[in-house]
């Protein structure tokens, strides 16, 4: 029979591994802890606090439950193998084989989280879309971005929330602020930050030349509750309140109380437009606000800049980090890290985790 001794072998050094970058002698402590919590009868008077426990709780045991679903598989196979081997069972073969495949995927896709180190990697993330040089082009290649972080969310089983949306002179959008929701999302799109560049034929040129338009994205973590980091002073404070407009119910709730504030010692504007009431709108504003704030004192205390919300950048040539070419041939490429798909639809509807993955292994080696 083959000889899988040390494939086998490698699997019970990759668990010890998930062991120690899961920090799971460190969860089970916490598992107890916030059951206790749980069982507070009291807990729930402060919702914000019962929603977060329960949050946190539910993430701890969905690690440990993970390693040890793990676990369990390796010393099966370990077993089946052990038993093929005495009796020199070739017929197990297929089996062993296709087991150990399936548990080495999972290891690949666990060790992402390995590559997380910041302190907000497992936050929700404010992600912020600006058009830049190309005109009509350009202003389409924004709104072609937001589907494409969408479209992504939805695959990874993450929401997305829209809160403000400034529509294009012809077509798409200028600006387009939003929250994608779920665990990792910031560590996961802290690597898309900076200038995407388009190179197409212009569906807005009458000549049908081939064209080349600038979007950034720029990305900080989001918070529920206001973070204790960040002092806000209501007189620093310039607030508006305006019609909300966009392209539509899917979108936005057309009313009459979006609000936009602007931090008049940083110059930092945020809006949203996207609640039912000016109140709502305001507080989600506000949280939003402190999340770029929050970017602001890093770079300034820590110069973290790249690591939070990137560096900020013109829009322009020369300045992208990957570039999405339609024609005269088919290549999405990160000049980054020079990883590269040849199937743009694809990308362009979501697919770019291996973007991401690439990068997280990238940016970790270069801090090493």
């Amino acid at each position: 029979m083959e000889d899988l001794s040390e494939d086998i072998k490698n699997l019970r050094v990759r668990l010890d591994e998930a062991s120690r970058y899961l920090r799971i002698p460190e969860l089970l402590e916490r598992r107890e802890q916030l059951e206790e919590e749980m069982a507070d009868p009291d807990l729930w008077d402060d919702q914000n606090r019962g929603r977060e426990v329960q949050k946190n709780l539910s993430e701890t045991a969905e690690d440990i439950d993970l390693h040890q679903i793990l676990e369990s598989e390796v010393e099966d196979l370990e077993t089946l193998y052990e038993l093929a081997t005495e009796e020199d069972d070739e017929s197990l073969d297929e089996e062993i084989r296709t087991g150990l495949q399936k548990i080495q995927t999972k290891f690949d896709e666990l060790e992402i989280r390995s590559l997380f180190s910041g302190k907000y990697d497992e936050s929700d993330a404010v992600c912020h879309i600006q058009s830049g040089a190309g005109g009509t082009d350009a202003q389409d290649w924004a709104e072609m971005l937001v589907r494409m972080y969408s479209r992504w969310a939805e695959r990874r089983g993450f929401s997305i929330e829209i809160d403000s949306i400034s529509e294009g002179t012809e077509a798409g959008f200028s600006s387009a602020e939003f929250i994608i929701r779920g665990r990792h999302a910031f560590g996961l799109l802290q690597g898309e930050r900076g200038v995407h560049r388009l190179v197409r034929i212009s569906p807005f040129n009458k000549e049908a030349k081939r064209h080349t338009a600038f979007a950034s994205l720029y990305v900080v973590p989001f918070f529920d509750k206001v973070v204790d980091e960040v002092t806000i002073d209501e007189n620093d404070l310039r607030i508006d309140t305006f019609r909300a407009s966009g392209a539509g119910g899917q979108h936005i709730n057309v009313t009459d109380s979006a609000v936009r504030i602007t931090h008049l010692p940083t110059g930092t504007v945020t809006s949203c437009q996207n609640e039912r009431s000016q109140h709502q709108n305001k507080e989600r504003a506000m949280q939003i606000l402190a999340a770029k704030l929050l970017d602001l004192e890093h770079q300034k205390r820590e110069e973290e800049l790249a690591k939070l919300g990137g560096e900020q950048r013109k829009v322009d040539f020369g300045s992208q980090i990957r570039s999405y070419v339609l024609q005269p041939y088919q290549m999405v490429k990160d000049l980054r890290t020079e990883y590269e798909v040849g199937n743009v639809d694809s990308v362009l509807d979501g697919d770019i985790d291996g973007f991401m993955e690439t990068y997280l292994r990238w940016n970790k080696e270069k801090e090493s």
